[in-house]
């Protein structure tokens, strides 16, 4: 029996127009948006989140100025609303990419969203690395830049993948949101047709590509993560 119904409901949302025409694409517009924001968010969430640990007091090159102005435009990002962010950036993303719509557009306002998100991560990361260690590099001869590249980077590894991990996994959540403003996805897909246009199996298959896209994300993540870890 449970077969059977399996069966139909696979037959039935195989008929379902939307589901063939508007869902692969939609997944497709999801996993770029996702990708190309997810890179630019490592590299500037590294660069971020150094500058935070290393400005700190008690970091490898202080300047509480500086350590202050960065922990609010850090805050400041954090606290905002993705939704709330994405319509005011959308001058800022016309400047950028040409256009406020699609998921191209989408990129800008889920980079900047994510990107102070991460930076605290990796300062968390970073901060768990002994400073024994970082002391003994110094007292080698290492400059501080370079106890960066060849210290606290490798040794906050494992951490710094892990809260990657989780950041992607957040910025496919804002994937969906975005939907709401015209940038594509299984987000706008499930908006248009699952809620406004009161078409169930729509929803319930975004929902399911949603859920399986970060499954894979954190499994991947958590193995990358574990093999990194060398303690």
């Amino acid at each position: 029996m449970i077969s059977l119904t399996a069966l139909a409901a696979e037959e039935r949302w195989l008929d379902n127009p939307v589901v063939r025409e508007n869902v692969p694409q939609a997944t497709l517009d999801t996993l770029a948006m996702t990708g190309v924001a997810g890179l630019i968010t490592a590299v500037l969430g590294v660069l971020v989140g150094v500058l935070l640990h290393g400005t700190s007091p008690g970091g490898i090159f202080p300047r509480s100025s500086l350590n202050a102005v960065l922990g609010a435009v850090v805050n400041l990002g954090r606290s905002m609303p993705f939704l709330i962010l994405m319509i005011a950036l959308i001058p800022f993303t016309r400047l950028v990419v040409g256009t406020s719509i699609g998921w191209q557009a989408a990129c800008v306002p889920l980079t900047i969203g994510a990107v102070p998100f991460y930076a605290r991560l990796v300062e968390t990361s970073l901060r768990e690395v002994s400073s024994g260690t970082v002391e003994a590099a110094l007292m080698m001869g290492a400059t501080r830049w370079e106890v960066v590249r060849k210290v606290l980077l490798p040794e906050a590894l494992p951490g710094l993948v892990a809260g990657l991990t989780t950041t992607i996994i957040a910025l496919i959540g804002y994937t969906a949101m975005a939907g709401a403003a015209g940038a594509g996805g299984l987000g706008d897909v499930a908006i248009i047709y699952g809620y406004n246009r009161f078409e169930p199996d729509v929803m319930t298959i975004c929902v399911v590509l949603l859920v399986v896209i970060v499954t894979v994300v954190q499994v991947v993540g958590d193995l990358i993560a574990r093999r990194l870890d060398h303690r």
